[in-house]
């Protein structure tokens, strides 16, 4: 496998396919999700499924042909989105009169039906929520990162005033980062977008952003409020208590199976992929050693063994059935796919009663392979997991910071984004965005929500920063 240290992007590239994550699509910039990477977004998917309803919304599911005049009724949503559009002409043999768009995104159409479902207070909040494929045309494709079709979720909320909505916008923030942290044991910051950067529409975009191990920014999750920009657009109206008809305030948050990419990016390294327990689909493979009748013994203790550590709610696998490969090419193989925990049982070790613990990283104690009784391992390896969960995103932090300075000088600021992030003061112009980015490719990630109050001046022109803050700045995914 190509080293990250020689081309990041290459190393990427030859791992999703290498990991079995997915293959290239028949049609350009298109993924097919092999079950190993589709497991990853299906336990991602339900930590978070089970945390949008437990904060009262429901599921539904809305066209994904949307007539293309709901676009323009929303000015600089249309124009936001009309470079990566995809829109069908000709259905059944025949020109349409109206084009349909291919979702790239639903705030127009559930727009529509919040129009017809809302007409009293007493509707508000309208709490929805929608898992669904949509369609956004690339030029450059990566896998996961972005692709013309991708997966995610996508929250649509109506209120009845700005306040209750920026709760709103602010919980489906926090939820990003929670799952962030405690599923993907990624270290994202949070903070807002600035004008140049906001979701085409909204009034305020919020954004959850993560370093990956080339010192590169990933978007890994979006949260906006969107004011009465589309209820007017949609005639989205409530009568009040006082029967006036008021517009509704309204928000959109998505997460998409990108964020398996931040996985991806933010633990692996040049042996392949580093899972994270909560994410892994296998979270302990057992290996058994040994050729005929020693392989058959060591074969029945490892299943017997994965019995007992699946009654614990651990998702094992005993890899007890490719005889023809060594156990030298399973270990490594189970490696590069990035199993957290493999347990090898020879026939000396069951002679033994142990077997010997391999984590897919040293530890921060310097633990590595460790030899335990058999008969400990059931009930002992929630907690091996649980250590090794907090270890990577301890490690991950600890790359991030050492690769965030605070930089106020032009010539320090194009150094520093090159391998990594910049705390600088900026001036909140987007022809100053424009310019930074094409001097540097670097671009304004987010205003950290919890950044330190300082005033300061633009990096790049030298103005009066508005933000009482350092902005972060980086090269991005």
């Amino acid at each position: 496998m190509t080293p990250q240290s020689e081309d990041f992007s290459a190393w990427y590239n030859e791992v999703v396919v290498k990991a079995q994550l997915v293959d290239r699509g028949p049609v350009r910039g298109t993924m097919v999700i092999r079950p190993y990477g589709y497991r990853i977004w299906e336990l991602l998917q339900a930590d978070l499924d089970r945390r949008i309803k437990e904060a009262g919304h429901d599921n539904a599911c809305f066209p994904m042909f949307i007539p293309e005049s709901y676009l323009r009724r929303e000015a600089e949503h249309v124009e936001g989105f009309s470079p990566e559009l995809a829109v069908v002409t000709v259905a059944g043999g025949k020109e349409l009169e109206e084009p349909l768009v291919v979702r790239p995104t639903s705030e127009t159409v559930i727009g529509e039906y919040m129009a017809k479902w809302i007409d009293s207070h007493r509707d508000l909040p309208l709490l929805l929520n929608q898992w669904a494929n949509v369609v956004r045309w690339e030029l450059r494709p990566r896998m996961f990162l972005r692709t013309t079709e991708f997966l995610w979720q996508e929250g649509h909320t109506a209120h009845i005033d700005e306040a209750d909505a920026m709760r709103e916008t602010e919980w489906a923030l926090d939820t990003y980062a929670a799952v962030a942290r405690e599923l993907a044991a990624m270290p994202v910051v949070p903070g807002e977008k600035t004008a140049g950067e906001r979701f085409a529409g909204a009034v305020r975009t919020y954004t959850i952003e993560g370093m990956m191990r080339d010192g590169r920014a990933l978007q890994a999750g979006t949260s906006h409020y969107l004011g009465t920009n589309f209820a007017k657009a949609f005639n989205i109206q409530y009568q009040d208590e006082e029967g006036a008809l008021q517009y509704a305030h309204t928000t959109s948050w998505g997460m998409s199976t990108r964020m398996i990419g931040g996985v991806i990016m933010t633990h692996g390294d040049d042996k392949g992929l580093v899972l994270p327990p909560r994410l892994a689909p296998y979270q302990v493979v057992i290996v058994p050693i040994g050729r005929k009748e020693q392989g058959e013994a060591t074969a029945a203790e490892a299943r017997r063994l994965g019995a007992a550590i699946k009654s614990m709610g651990i998702r094992v696998h005993v890899d007890d059935n490719r005889p023809q490969l060594s156990p030298g090419f399973k270990f490594n193989d189970w490696e590069m796919r990035g199993v957290p925990i493999r347990i090898e049982i020879g026939p000396r070790d069951l002679a033994d009663g142990v077997g010997t613990l391999a984590r897919r990283l040293p530890t921060a104690e310097g633990q590595g392979k460790e030899t335990i009784p058999l008969a400990r391992l059931p009930e002992e390896l929630p907690q091996i997991l649980a250590d090794f969960q907090a270890f990577l995103l301890a490690r991950a932090e600890a790359f991030r910071n050492e690769h965030t300075r605070a930089v106020d000088s032009w010539d320090d600021f194009g150094a520093q984004v090159s391998g990594g992030w910049a705390l600088a003061f900026h001036c909140g112009r987007t022809e100053c965005e424009d310019d930074i980015k094409a001097d540097t490719a670097a671009t304004p990630r987010c205003i950290p929500a919890d950044g330190p109050a300082e005033q300061g001046d633009c990096v790049k022109c030298g103005r009066p920063s508005p933000y009482g803050k350092r902005l972060i700045f980086g090269k991005a995914y």
